[in-house]
């Protein structure tokens, strides 16, 4: 783990940037940043929010988890709850929605995630995903 000290956190903004390029400046400037193998953390809430902005954005799931797998791959980034993360991506992969794998991996300790959604019930289920996905 990187020494905190010297981390620098980042904003859902300067990651969505950097992979839409929607703003070629911004784009480069946060390609010059992240791609420097400085520490960087990046905290749970931002990574989730960025998930929802690349869908919002139109980008496809496949595409969505190949931007986070680059993102964990870059030298010096560090991710809150990597192994949640790291689970997430895998149920992603076989058709789970990135969030609700995230909110999945989160609550391993649980005994059951309450939803109304039947979708992600099913497909946590289909998946053999724990915590068991059941409706209220």
């Amino acid at each position: 783990m990187a020494d905190a000290s010297r981390r620098v956190a980042l904003d859902t903004n300067v990651l969505a940037r950097y992979l839409l390029a929607d703003d070629v400046a911004q784009a480069e400037r946060a390609a010059r940043r992240l791609e420097s193998g400085a520490n960087f953390f990046v905290p749970v809430s931002v990574g989730l929010e960025l998930a929802w902005v690349l869908r919002a954005e139109g980008v496809p799931k496949p595409d969505i988890v190949a931007a986070f797998r680059h993102l964990h791959g870059l030298p010096g980034m560090e991710w809150q709850h990597l192994a949640a993360w790291q689970s997430a991506l895998r149920h992603a992969e076989s058709g789970l929605d990135l969030a609700d794998a995230l909110h999945l991996a989160l609550s391993t300790d649980c005994v059951e995630m309450l939803s109304f959604d039947a979708r992600f019930a099913a497909r946590s289920q289909r998946e053999g995903a724990q915590p068991p996905v059941l409706p209220p």
